[in-house]
């Protein structure tokens, strides 16, 4: 906005002047002090330094990713609804519960006539491929979580399956029987809900809700598929 002021010499015309024009003659006296620092502290810096994991040794990396795999082992044995499988996901855990699931079940299948070398193969790439299948179609469904995010979950939550295993080889050491096989069937059924329930409890928010019964579905049958391995387990 301007104010129009009359020249001395052209009363006619008014030339305009503008609204803050005085404010160039103030000017800031140099006895007022500046508070506030424009640098980083020297802490700070060591700090940073000291939570850096490139300085650290190779016994507490390995201790610190244990502790990891140890946490979200407790989180799929009492599942409820969390992000932290989502949010540090890793695969390592995946990795160890695969390879002790298909060592478990090696030689002990009732129609292998080898030694069950072929075994551990077929456990593991059933494992992985139904692994990325399932995530396949939680993506292919508008799922909003990434891809290792999905394995990691899917692959923690093996862990009640992978007990159930270790119970009933421990179980068929016993004379077998119809009691025998009775308690390792009401077993494997536990531990197979423990998994669908474990993976739906980190998994049911990533999907819509309209689509939530076709991503649960692969699910139930990932699990069922190795549940059904570990119940017709039976050794040489």
């Amino acid at each position: 906005m301007a104010e129009a002021v009359e020249s001395p010499g052209d009363p006619g015309t008014a030339s305009p002047r503008p609204l803050f024009a005085g404010l160039s003659d103030i000017s800031i006296s140099q006895d007022i002090p500046v508070e506030g620092e424009i640098t980083i502290p020297m802490r700070s810096r060591i700090r940073e330094f000291d939570n850096s994991t490139l300085n650290e040794s190779v016994q507490n990396t390995i201790m610190r990713d244990l502790k990891a795999v140890g946490k979200k082992f407790m989180h799929v044995l009492y599942p409820r609804k969390s992000n932290t499988l989502l949010r540090d996901w890793d695969l390592w855990g995946p990795l160890i519960l695969c390879v002790t699931l298909a060592l478990m079940l090696q030689r002990g299948s009732a129609d292998s006539e080898k030694d069950g070398g072929p075994q551990f193969a077929e456990v593991f790439v059933i494992v992985w491929f139904g692994a990325v299948t399932i995530t396949l179609n939680s993506k292919l469904l508008g799922g909003n979580i990434s891809f290792f995010q999905s394995l990691c979950v899917l692959g923690y939550c093996i862990l009640p399956l992978t007990v159930a295993m270790l119970i009933c080889r421990l179980v068929l050491l016993a004379e077998p029987g119809p009691v025998n096989f009775m308690v390792r069937l009401f077993v494997v059924i536990v531990m197979f809900a423990w998994s669908i329930v474990a993976s739906t409890a980190f998994l049911a928010d990533s999907q819509p809700p309209n689509r939530k019964a076709l991503a649960v579905y692969p699910v139930f049958l990932f699990y069922f598929v190795i549940s059904w391995m570990i119940l017709t387990f039976t050794p040489q």
